[in-house]
């Protein structure tokens, strides 16, 4: 009887070599477009259209597009050609107004890409506090963003915070808070004395509010932007005007944008 369990040991041992290949199934790249224009708040502005496609699950390099014709047009007339620079990063100086309509076009694989947003405002992000007894062990460094919702009006937020320890992205709707103080959370591992945080609180539409919420319930990648690697297919507020069933992912944004740079104590 010992000698019939050791066989069947070593057989199940020899059937755990086996190498079993798993047929995935493939689809055809979408255009992956992040699209942003951030007034911030000397006057400047950072116009980007990065352009990418998405690829199969396993592949390890990103596919940047880099022959893609980009232009944003406003109601007022202007025409602004963007250049692509690298990475598929597409670049442009734009100063955007309120009340002004922007419209992103987007010329690649013979197909048109369109877009088209205004300016959403944002408020100052007023002070910060830290606590060191944060965390669910009561020792992790938490640091608090405070910023006051304009009262009276519908307002969604974008809140961003970043260091060399990591990111936090969150999303704010006013419903809740409508005319109060609120604060977004900065909170990771191995947070330090001496670290620098950079906040930044973008002002969004109720489209945008609930797309980049779709994207973190699904769990972003902070080594990477939000629209890196997505288990689920999230559509924005660009539409193949050549296909529809060809439809891309991502999203063009135009924020007033405030910042905020703070040192761990």
């Amino acid at each position: 009887m010992r000698a019939i369990y050791l066989v069947l040991f070593f057989g199940l041992l020899c059937s755990c070599e086996e190498v079993i290949e798993v047929d995935l199934n493939t689809s055809e790249p979408r255009l992956v477009i992040e699209a942003s224009i951030n007034l911030l708040e000397d006057g400047t502005s950072n116009p980007s259209v990065k352009l990418t496609t998405t690829a199969p699950f396993f592949d390890d390099e990103i596919p940047f597009v880099t022959n893609a014709i980009v232009t944003i047009t406003s109601d007022t007339g202007e025409i602004f050609d963007f250049e692509h620079i690298e990475f598929g990063v597409y670049k442009n100086t734009l100063i955007p107004e309120f009340n002004v309509n922007y419209t992103l076009e987007i010329l690649y694989n013979d197909e048109i890409y369109t877009a088209t947003q205004q300016l959403i405002s944002s408020v100052p992000i007023e002070f910060v506090e830290q606590r060191n007894d944060g965390g669910f062990t009561g020792d992790e460094v938490e640091i608090k963003a405070f910023f006051t919702d304009p009262g009276g009006e519908e307002n969604y937020y974008f809140f961003e915070a970043r260091s060399e320890k990591g990111s936090v992205l969150d999303t704010y709707e006013d419903v809740f808070f409508d005319g109060n103080q609120i604060f977004g959370i900065y909170s990771v591992e191995d947070l330090e004395t001496n670290d620098e945080i950079d906040f930044n609180l973008y002002g969004v539409d109720r489209q945008f509010y609930n797309f980049m919420l779709i994207l973190l319930q699904q769990g972003s990648d902070d080594t990477g932007g939000p629209f890196e690697t997505q288990p689920a297919t999230v559509r924005g507020n660009v539409i193949n005007n050549t296909n529809s069933e060809n439809f891309p992912l991502g999203y063009f944004r135009i924020s007033q944008t405030y910042t905020f740079n703070y040192t761990v104590e």
